[in-house]
């Protein structure tokens, strides 16, 4: 059992895609169209001639011609066809413009029934949810591929982070299809799938960093708020391992939106004002010891006063107030001596 689940998991990641050359279609327009005249010329020249052979002939071959004239098909920039015959991979086509091909090619496999309606469903949801009309998922013709650059917003996530605070976040998915074959064979649907991983992908992003640093202040810890690039390079590089199987190449993912919870915003807030107030008394008092302990140096080497122990004190006390006070200090002039 084990051997055979190998073997079928080998089997499914075979499909690679294979670029391959059709005819020109301005070339083979004109030969069929050539031959289709040639077909009717015959077929009038066998009812006027009474050939009965080659009247058969000509009616045999008058739905040939018409089928072959179906195999035309154009390809815009960034945009190519699979190519399916009979079920098997016959390649891709990537190059632009006006082609012919064996009219025998289907339009390659296709989204379930239930998936369609199900998509059309949730598009017709989101664009009512979004004040717009009613919008529907584009079918592929004749299956081709868009190679463009897409833009996917993933919407707002309420998920926990390291912590376990529950936080809301949002992101945008620049990608674009890299390999045709495993879009088209190894997903069921490749939009859906760049969908669904993306918003995985986020959840768990999340869940592995924490919102912002905690009362431990690790400074070299990163963080969804402090640390927007790494975890926008971290989400794209767990969104590349996952979608490699679809044939989708993510060129950027960043973060659009960060923030607590509604039901702990206000809470984290203030702790955030509590710790930011904490952080500037730490610089005040530091600032204030800095410049009290150099205004006694100061004093002690130019010999300007000697002060004893206890006036060394009150000046200190003095100068602290003075420094780290909120309120504008209304000094008082003392005219006597120092001891008095």
């Amino acid at each position: 059992m084990t051997k055979g689940a190998n073997v079928n998991t080998e089997t499914l990641t075979l499909n690679r895609e294979r670029e391959v050359k059709v005819f020109n279609g301005w070339v083979m327009l004109p030969l069929l169209i050539l031959l289709l005249l040639a077909d009717i010329a015959l077929l009038i020249y066998s009812l006027t001639a009474g050939a009965l052979a080659l009247r058969v002939f000509a009616v045999l071959m008058m739905p040939v011609c018409i089928i072959l004239l179906t195999g035309f098909f154009t390809l815009q920039p960034n945009q190519a066809r699979v190519l399916i015959l009979f079920g098997a991979y016959r390649g891709t086509v990537r190059q632009s413009g006006f082609h012919w091909g064996n009219p025998f090619y289907s339009n390659g496999p296709q989204p379930s029934v239930a998936w369609a309606l199900l998509a059309d469903l949730q598009a017709k949801a989101a664009a009512a949810k979004a004040g717009g009309g009613a919008a529907t998922r584009k079918a592929p013709s004749r299956h081709k591929i868009s190679l463009r650059a897409r833009t996917l917003n993933v919407e707002k996530l309420k998920v926990n982070d390291n912590r376990g605070n529950p936080i809301e976040i949002a992101a945008v998915v620049v990608w674009r299809v890299q390999d045709t074959a495993q879009a088209a064979f190894d997903v069921d649907d490749y939009e859906k799938y760049v969908e669904m991983q993306s918003e995985s992908a986020l959840r768990h992003l999340a869940s592995q960093y924490a919102y912002d640093h905690g009362e431990e202040n690790e400074e070299n810890e990163i963080t969804l708020r402090t640390n927007v690039d790494e975890v926008s390079q971290a989400l794209r590089r767990e969104l590349l391992e996952r979608l490699t199987k679809a044939g989708v190449t993510v060129e950027e993912a960043r973060l659009t939106h960060l923030a607590y919870a509604p039901e702990i915003a206000q809470a984290m807030l203030r702790r955030q004002q509590a710790e930011a107030v904490i952080a500037a008394r730490q610089k005040i008092v530091h600032g204030a010891v800095s410049m009290v302990d150099m205004a006694l140096k100061e004093l002690a080497e130019k010999q300007v006063v000697q002060l004893d122990d206890e006036r060394r004190a009150a000046m200190v006390s003095n100068l602290m107030v003075v420094l780290c006070g909120e309120a504008e200090v209304h000094p008082v002039v003392n005219t006597g001596t120092l001891y008095t």
